[in-house]
């Protein structure tokens, strides 16, 4: 069975670069992938994506050296079953507040005992390189369990979220957290608000030993992230980097004299 390296590396203290996929297509799946980042979140959540679409993409994925993620579009039971039957690698539920919620998401990522995760047919296996029985003994210590911190009740409750057993990463989402707080939403936030609230995120981590990680929309900005100390580090998405070269092309090129 395949090791998660991304898992891996956080443990271990290293950074680890990716992106979200927010177009449902298995070829941009495969494309990105090519591309060489370390992980790849499909977002669920936001993007037009359905379970047989994500498998798919999933399976595209894992042709490379890449940990395929899955951000569900809700925080139950069945939704992270049905992301991790089709072969994630690892779950980032959105807009986490509260330590129960925290403690739901460990469960359902996780077979009895240790959780709820129920035993049945999917490709979790294919996506591992394994089989069934070699997956259900090693799948609890190999998935990747992450909570999103996008409001400022989250900052409030952090120590209590970030003890949660099992809780291995969380992931900022800046636009969301400044919206929380009735501020302008942006991935480069310049509010004293936001940067105090991430100084205390980072300090809990440290505590509890969580990997933080954020979202940056620059290259330059989630280098800057990985200096300060955050580890899963993911910039912008399939659609931006899409519109943003196009928009690059469009702009260099004169048809006028």
């Amino acid at each position: 069975m395949l090791a998660n390296h991304v898992k891996q590396r956080l443990e271990g203290g290293k950074p680890c670069f990716g992106s979200l996929l927010n177009f449902g297509d298995p070829l941009v799946a495969e494309l990105m992938a090519s591309v060489g980042f370390e992980w790849l979140l499909v977002d669920t959540e936001h993007g037009p994506i359905d379970l047989a679409t994500l498998a798919t993409m999933l399976a595209a994925i894992t042709r490379y050296p890449v940990a395929p993620l899955v951000r569900v579009h809700e925080l139950s039971e069945a939704s992270v079953k049905r992301v991790l039957d089709a072969g994630a690698w690892g779950v980032l539920a959105p807009n986490v507040r509260t330590r129960a919620e925290a403690e739901r998401l460990v469960a359902a990522c996780r077979y009895p005992p240790a959780g709820v995760r129920s035993l049945g047919a999917g490709r979790f296996a294919l996506s591992f390189k394994t089989d069934a029985p070699t997956y259900f003994a090693r799948a609890n210590d190999e998935i990747l369990t992450i909570v999103q911190i996008e409001h400022h009740e989250a900052i409030r409750n952090l120590d209590a979220i970030l003890s949660v057993p099992g809780v291995d990463a969380c992931y900022v989402g800046p636009n969301d957290f400044c919206a929380s707080l009735g501020l302008p939403p942006s991935l480069e936030p310049p509010h004293r608000e936001f940067h105090e609230a991430m100084d205390a995120l980072l300090a809990a981590c440290r505590r509890h030993g969580v990997a933080p990680g954020i979202h940056c929309q620059t290259a330059e900005t989630a280098n800057r992230r990985i200096r300060e100390g955050w580890r899963l580090v993911g910039m912008v998405n399939d659609q931006r980097f899409l519109a943003g070269a196009a928009r690059a092309a469009r702009d260099a090129v004169r048809t006028e004299p």
